[in-house]
């Protein structure tokens, strides 16, 4: 498989726009014409080559070598292939993605995977607001496919999402579900307060919240089936990836019933 290597020259000092940059969109071109490639978002003209010393050749991968929080729309608009970040990546990384897989050493910004479609996204360090969510042009948040966030998510988490996987190793920040209207987020440590405000339908999963909303309302406790043919599909699809399997019960709350929403917040401890 060809890889494609572009090392970070020196940290960037306007933010960069690394959209243009996929597999599919460089396929057949040159190590000069990469290096040709507009990124920047002044008046300065910053192209690829000001920022990377490129090497290797154009093909279904390519590594970051080197990141920054100002590395904005890494993997948006991926269909293919794969793009590995040895660093921190900054907004919009995935966003759009119909395909492929994205994999961030370091952190990711805020709307991580907004709007996405399909595809896998990775962060082996934590995540900002809105992850899962809505850009400011978008009618709906993510649409499909799985992000994994090794740390923890920041606020508003799955805002206007409508079909995906969220999963967090570590604490989904406030307002995790914001508007959701279907989708799983799923955190391994726990919600922080009042998740899923406005809430139309999907799933919270996790062990316990922060404050709750008193909008939501305790079903008691239940042995959902359907648990444990998500775990289970989840460690086909991801391996080690996936989360531990559920318990047999957990506590379940309805709501939001302030919008006689239909989600539903699985508490497992």
């Amino acid at each position: 498989m060809s890889r494609l290597t572009l090392k970070l020259k020196a940290a960037p000092t306007e933010r960069v726009d690394l959209g243009g940059l996929l597999p599919g969109l460089v396929a057949g071109k040159s190590n000069g014409d990469i290096e040709r490639i507009a990124v920047g978002t002044s008046g300065s003209g910053l192209t690829i080559g000001d920022l990377f010393t490129v090497s290797g050749s154009a093909g279904d991968k390519i590594v970051i070598a080197g990141g920054s929080d100002r590395l904005d729309n890494v993997g948006a608009g991926l269909t293919a292939g794969s793009i590995e970040v040895e660093g921190d990546i900054g907004a919009f990384g995935g966003a759009g993605m119909t395909g492929g897989h994205l994999l961030v050493w370091g952190n990711a910004g805020p709307l991580l995977g907004a709007a996405m479609k399909n595809g896998l996204v990775h962060v082996k360090g934590s995540a900002g607001e809105l992850a899962g969510g809505a850009r400011p042009t978008d009618r709906y948040g993510m649409l499909g496919g799985i992000i994994v966030v090794d740390g923890d998510v920041g606020e508003r988490s799955g805002y206007r999402m409508r079909r995906g996987t969220v999963l967090a190793g570590g604490t989904f920040g406030r307002w995790a579900g914001w508007q959701m209207m279907g989708g799983t987020l799923w955190t391994r440590t726990g919600f922080g307060d009042e998740p899923g405000m406005q809430m139309r339908r999907g799933t919270l999963i996790g062990p316990r919240t922060g404050k709750l909303l008193a909008t939501f309302r305790d079903g008691g406790v239940h042995d959902l089936v359907i648990l444990r043919i998500l775990s289970r599909d989840l460690t086909e699809r991801l391996g080690s990836l996936a989360p531990p399997p559920l318990p047999r019960m957990v506590r379940k709350y309805s709501g939001d019933l302030a919008i006689f929403g239909k989600g539903e917040l699985l508490l497992t401890e």
